[in-house]
C-alpha cells in the first residue's frame, strides 16, 4: 500500500472520528475576532448532517459575526458533550454564503423560528466553515469509570489520562 493510500485512509478515519464526536452535539460555540482583535463567542446550531470536511451554519446576514468573518476569516468552533466527557475544538476559515440552492438544501422547518419568511427571508445567509485543524478529548462516558480512573491514578501517584486526545490536520 502506498504512503498516499495510507495517509488518505488515516485522513478519512480522522474525519469519521470527528463526525462521531460532533454529530449529536446540538450547539457549537463559534469564536470570531472583532476588528480590534477582541474574541467573541456565540452559540450556533449544528446542522444535522454528516461531517465530510466542511461545516455549515445558518445566520442573519446583518449579524455582527458576518462583519467579523469578512474582516478576519479565521474562526474556532468549540463543541462540548460533558455527559459523554467529549470535547472538540475545530479551527478553520469561514466565509459568508448567500447561495439560494445551498440554503434550500440545508433548510429545516425549525429554522422558521429564526427566519419567519423561510428560505425567502431577505436576511438569511450561511456561514461555511472549512476546518483546517481539530483537537479532541474523548474520555469514558461513565462517571464511575471516570472517577475510578482518577482515584487509581491518585493512589498510584500517576498522572490521570482519562481517554483519547488527538490533534487532527484537516
Amino acid at each position: 500500500m502506498s504512503q498516499a493510500t495510507i495517509d488518505d485512509k488515516t485522513h478519512q478515519e480522522q474525519i469519521k472520528k470527528l463526525n462521531e464526536l460532533i454529530h449529536d452535539i446540538e450547539f457549537a460555540m463559534l469564536v470570531t475576532a472583532e476588528t480590534d482583535g477582541t474574541l467573541r463567542s456565540r452559540p450556533m446550531a449544528t446542522q444535522k448532517r454528516e461531517f465530510a470536511g466542511e461545516l455549515w451554519f445558518f445566520t442573519k446576514a446583518s449579524a455582527p459575526k458576518v462583519d467579523e468573518v469578512e474582516h478576519e476569516n479565521h474562526v474556532n468552533l468549540a463543541y462540548a458533550a460533558p455527559d459523554k466527557q467529549s470535547y472538540v475544538s475545530v479551527s478553520g476559515t469561514a466565509k459568508v454564503v448567500r447561495d439560494r440552492a445551498k440554503i434550500e438544501e440545508l433548510w429545516t422547518p425549525d429554522l422558521k423560528a429564526y427566519f419567519p419568511d423561510g428560505v425567502d427571508d431577505p436576511d438569511i445567509a450561511l456561514l461555511h466553515i472549512r476546518p483546517t485543524q481539530a483537537e479532541y478529548w474523548d474520555s469514558p462516558s461513565s462517571s464511575i469509570v471516570y472517577f475510578a480512573g482518577m482515584a487509581k491514578a491518585a493512589l498510584q501517584g500517576e498522572t490521570y489520562r482519562p481517554g483519547e486526545n488527538e490533534k487532527i490536520d484537516l
